[in-house]
């Protein structure tokens, strides 16, 4: 994530995707960025000051919510691509803020 932008990861991750903020260790939080954790996963969004999105590599997140969770991103003007290249498997992708790609997957 660009730098300075932690209170625009906290409105994505945590108001929209509804994952739990987790505090970085005091030494780790000196560098800026956020943690963010759902179930057993967590995600570690660390500052780079030349920041480049992730537009191929992403984390695959499944969500037990799927459907709530895809119309409230569509709701909140968060493009969702859905992604029927697996069969049997409800997917899609989206991109954070920053523009970072993330793929959700339905349980």
């Amino acid at each position: 994530m660009p730098p300075g932008a932690e209170e625009t990861a906290r409105r994505f991750y945590r108001d929209l995707l509804g994952m739990t903020e987790v505090a970085k260790p005091p030494e780790l939080a000196k560098r800026g960025g956020c943690w963010f954790q759902s179930g057993s996963v967590q995600l570690h969004l660390g500052v780079e000051n030349d920041f480049r999105p992730a537009r191929k590599a992403h984390p695959a997140l499944l969500c037990a919510d799927y459907d709530d969770l895809t119309a409230n991103l569509q709701a909140a003007a968060i493009e969702v691509t859905p992604d029927t290249n697996i069969p049997g498997v409800r997917r899609c992708h989206i991109a954070d803020p920053f523009g970072n790609r993330i793929e959700l997957i339905s349980a």
